[in-house]
């Protein structure tokens, strides 16, 4: 959980500003996305403005195919992204991909071309889940569809030559939060195993950003705010109870879960909450590779072409290689 220091707000609102703190090479990517909040009424347009901005690599070119499939589900069919090496081998990993956007955003487009490369340069065959979106579609369902995956990577393990041994769940922001949520689920039921979940500044508390707990004032201006958090939550749990899996940081018992890379930001609102999570980890005896970049905040590997973006690309993955025992 962050740390209580009181009531207070982002650099910005408290009449100063964070800008900087983060790196010179992301100052455009602050400039190019609105400091609005979001609302229902303005939802379907920042979905659609999303969508817009988001671009398949050439899967052909890389050696990968890429199809849409439909997995069952618990109520519905579950669209996904299936990616797979077009070079034919047995004993590969699975990797399970669950995109970001606050529980509210986003489709397997969006996380393309990082999919693409994942199934290009590690071998591995990748299910990005195209999840119900909050507040249409509230606890349980975006977490539902997140597990259907993972069923579905265990029960066609042999027919694309998967090791069901070296299956891993991640995902960025809300993505990371749904597989913390799968992993923690997987955990407790007890019918299929994962080795690996590779989070990327995954939201994992309802309560960050909260008006008992705003937290650093140093996280947290930049790309995905407090009170966009808040709106995130809210629309996700619904009515449901602030318990695990939906919510990750409540969870009772941290034993037993899969290895772990744990990414975050200096900047990111998302810090301190993912930082404990780490350590929570930590202290139950699971293996945990936590990395910080500093200058960075939230969203920023977005912005093309940056250094700061190639060296997490590179973290990225090493850290996934290397939690799905892939020999590079």
């Amino acid at each position: 959980m962050v740390a209580e220091v009181g009531p207070v707000t982002s650099g910005s609102a408290m009449g100063g500003s964070t800008k900087h703190l983060l790196a010179q090479e992301l100052h455009p990517l602050i400039a190019a996305i609105p400091s609005l909040d979001i609302t229902r009424d303005n939802l379907s347009r920042l979905r659609a403005v999303r969508a817009q901005d988001s671009m398949l690599a050439d899967a052909d070119a890389a050696g990968v195919i890429r199809e849409e499939i439909m997995v069952p589900g618990e109520q519905r069919a579950v669209r996904c992204l299936l990616y797979r090496p077009k070079k034919t081998a047995s004993g590969r990993p699975g990797y399970l991909h669950i995109h970001g956007g606050g529980y509210i955003m986003g489709s397997p487009e969006g996380s393309d071309r990082g999919n693409v490369a994942v199934s290009a340069k590690l071998g591995v065959v990748v299910l990005s889940v195209d999840y119900r979106l909050a507040p249409e579609h509230p606890v349980p369902a975006p977490l539902d569809d997140c597990y259907a995956g993972l069923a579905w990577l265990h029960e066609h393990a042999d027919a694309y030559g998967i090791d069901p041994k070296r299956i891993g769940v991640g995902g960025e922001s809300a993505g990371g939060g749904l597989a913390a949520g799968v992993a923690i689920r997987a955990r407790d039921a007890g019918d299929y195993a994962l080795c690996h979940q590779q989070l990327t500044y995954p939201m994992l508390d309802n309560l960050t950003g909260d008006a008992a707990h705003q937290g650093d004032p140093l996280v947290g201006e930049f790309v995905w705010t407090r009170a966009r958090n808040q709106f995130g939550w809210a629309s996700f749990l619904g009515d449901a109870p602030a318990i695990a899996p939906q919510v990750p940081a409540r969870v009772s018992s941290y034993a037993g879960l899969p290895n772990t890379w744990m990414f975050t930001a200096s900047l990111d609102l998302f810090r301190d909450e993912n930082i404990e999570y780490a350590q929570c980890l930590l202290r139950a005896g699971v293996a945990v590779d936590l990395e910080i970049f500093s200058g960075a905040c939230h969203g920023f590997q977005m912005l093309p072409g940056t250094r700061i973006g190639a060296r997490y690309i590179a973290a990225h993955m090493a850290a996934l290689a290397r939690g799905l025992g892939v020999e590079r």
